[in-house]
């Protein structure tokens, strides 16, 4: 989007705000377009809301409680911290995508009359866009509208700005990615993913279930950070059809070369999965804040686009994962249909709609 936003208004300035977590990160990416646009940190904090957890329980829960109360001084130094930087800075238009550091930059926006633009990928609305909708010029929406119940007026369906090298393989290009990542083009391959910080509970199903999943092709699992040494210690060595990756850099390559994704129900990673057209099974992670991954993989589960797995039935019955995976690979008719229609969600133009979007809350 940053692209977009600069081939609409070529001297746009433009600078990344994020909290200290993702610091590091935001710099790798921001930078590989343009390292002369600042990554600056906003000091930010969170409501620890955990969908399997009761009212009581989240009351009673001393360090959670903690946690709660010293993060909202941190929303409150956030937002006086944000205020001074667009002072000093006094930007034009402001563009959140729904994280808790979004909450106090967009209230500073709000006290002193800059135009907020937001998104929001997930199905169902989080906390911080749920209170910036209230005075936001703009809201556009990751899924179809009737998941929202943000004011219609000025809402607008944009879908979820990709990559544009997210996009469907041909079956030569396929080929070769496979080579690329070490392993058989001629077989199925089978990529599982948790996400940068990876997902624990999956990558241990996976181990458990790696003898049946590499007689139905090669696997790739990419652990993510905090597991990679307890799984490479598991599996201290890749063979010809099973790769064991920390983190993936390039990762359109590595999902470009599968034929099925196993993966959590996050917003974005799931548009981009569309926009590949790959057979997909998506494992959400129940405990997150208002179940967000749930309500999202239950749009592409009733469009019957997308296969969905109880994350606990699976850990119970790691069978239940090979099963899955063997019933697209034994059924490549539904299997090719299914991911065609999955890619009717992906919206190739919304990088460019969400820029055009943005400045035009200038007006």
């Amino acid at each position: 989007m940053l692209k977009e936003l600069r081939s609409l208004h070529p001297d746009v300035e433009l600078k990344f705000w994020c909290d200290v977590h993702f610091g590091a990160q935001a710099k790798s990416i921001v930078g590989s377009y343009d390292d002369t646009i600042p990554v600056e940190i906003i000091a930010s904090g969170k409501l620890r809301r955990y969908h399997h957890l009761t009212l009581w329980q989240h009351i009673s829960w001393p360090s959670l409680m903690w946690h709660n109360l010293t993060d909202s001084f941190k929303v409150i130094g956030g937002f006086f911290q944000s205020a001074w930087k667009l002072i000093w800075w006094r930007p034009d238009v402001i563009f959140t995508k729904g994280g808790f550091v979004c909450l106090p930059v967009g209230m500073a926006a709000k006290v002193l009359g800059i135009p907020l633009v937001i998104h929001d990928s997930d199905a169902h609305p989080g906390l911080t866009n749920r209170i910036l909708s209230r005075w936001a010029t703009k809201i556009a929406t990751g899924a179809p509208l009737e998941y929202y119940s943000y004011p219609a007026s000025r809402t607008v369906y944009l879908g979820i700005p990709v990559n544009e090298k997210f996009r469907p393989f041909s079956a030569a290009e396929q080929a070769s990615a496979k080579k690329e990542w070490g392993v058989d083009p001629k077989k199925p391959l089978i990529v599982v993913t948790g996400g940068g910080l990876g997902a624990k509970r999956l990558n241990n199903v996976t181990l458990e279930a790696m003898d049946a999943l590499r007689k139905l092709g090669s696997v790739i699992l990419v652990t993510g950070d905090k597991q990679y040494d307890e799984v490479r210690a598991a599996f201290p060595e890749d063979t010809k059809d099973v790769k064991i990756h920390k983190f993936v850099s390039n990762m359109h390559v590595l999902l470009g070369a599968s034929d099925i994704v196993v993966t959590r129900a996050g917003a974005t990673t799931i548009l981009e999965l569309a926009a590949l057209e790959k057979p997909t099974i998506l494992v959400p992670n129940a405990a997150l804040t208002g179940g967000h991954q749930l309500k999202n993989a239950a749009v592409y589960e009733e469009a019957q686009v997308a296969i969905v797995l109880d994350e606990d039935a699976m850990v119970a019955k790691p069978n239940v994962l090979v099963k899955a995976v063997a019933a697209y690979l034994n059924d490549p008719k539904t299997t090719k249909t299914m991911a065609k229609r999955f890619g009717g969600f992906a919206k190739p133009n919304a990088a460019k709609d969400m820029a055009k979007l943005i400045v035009s809350a200038l007006n």
